[in-house]
């Protein structure tokens, strides 16, 4: 009796603790939903729901030009995906099946990623400016194709690495070359890993911030840099950068509820061999 007592107590308190880390993690976008949802002077009440206006989104979409900036970060995090992916997923499976440039390469292309963006935005804006690609939606594509790349390319080399090699050798006793056992065999077989790689290289375009900021102008600006400009001589405009906030995150929610299984199967795919 006492053991079922103890064991009863024991997920009492399990499931408390669970719920008390879940609140933790729910409270906060909570809160960002109902500062947007409040007029702007009672943004900062401690109540629940002081009051309710959908003025902050509205403000958003008409006077402060959101929309547009919403079709840029939407365009570039695409542009950006489509150029790097191809790139990646040819230099990852070059990586994984023919050891190309051995271990230093490797190394080297994830050495990229350890350089902090503050020390290449400034060479970046300095060859841009150079070929006239600031303040352009194709530049600013360019520059987070270049940033994702080594990071994509180190994904889709564990997945290619998980693809059974005995299919290309299958396909190429038909016939078929290394390339075209690349393209007609690996890619389709590697669809949920490309999936994967492709959402996380647009969750990484779509959030970045500096070097939006340092190669776009007023009119090619993304998300990040518009709602870091949402600021008065009063001090930050909270309520409207609350609702920006959710109007930034919406199509990753939306999205992330139809492509879960693809990436949870993607960033699993390769791990058991």
């Amino acid at each position: 009796m006492s053991t079922a007592f103890g064991s009863t107590r024991s997920n009492i308190g399990l499931h408390v603790g669970l719920m008390a880390m879940c609140l933790v993690i729910v409270l906060p976008p909570l809160w960002v939903l109902r500062t947007s949802l409040v007029p702007e002077p009672q943004a900062y009440s401690t109540s629940v729901m002081p009051g309710f206006t959908l003025d902050n989104y509205i403000a958003l979409l008409t006077r402060n030009k959101f929309g547009v900036f919403y079709l840029n970060s939407v365009v570039v995090a695409l542009g950006s995906v489509v150029v790097a992916l191809p790139f990646a997923a040819m230099t990852g499976y070059a990586f994984a099946r023919f050891r190309t440039g051995g271990r230093f390469a490797r190394f080297l292309v994830l050495a990229t990623q350890m350089l902090p963006p503050v020390a290449l935005v400034l060479p970046t804006f300095a060859i841009f400016r150079a070929t006239g690609l600031t303040n352009s939606v194709p530049g600013l594509i360019l520059a987070y194709a270049a940033i994702n790349l080594p990071f994509l390319t180190w994904i889709l080399m564990g997945f290619f690495e998980g693809v059974p090699i005995d299919l290309e050798w299958a396909a190429m006793t038909d016939g078929a070359t290394a390339w075209g056992a690349f393209w007609r065999i690996v890619v389709p077989v590697s669809l949920p890993g490309l999936a994967a790689a492709g959402v996380l290289g647009f969750i990484l375009s779509w959030n970045e911030f500096l070097f939006a900021l340092v190669l776009t102008g007023p009119s090619t600006q993304t998300i990040p840099v518009a709602l870091a400009s949402l600021q008065s001589s009063n001090g930050v405009q909270i309520a409207k950068v609350s609702a920006g906030v959710v109007l930034a995150v919406l199509p990753l929610v939306i999205a992330s509820r139809f492509i879960q299984r693809f990436i949870v199967q993607g960033l699993t795919f390769g791990s058991v061999k």
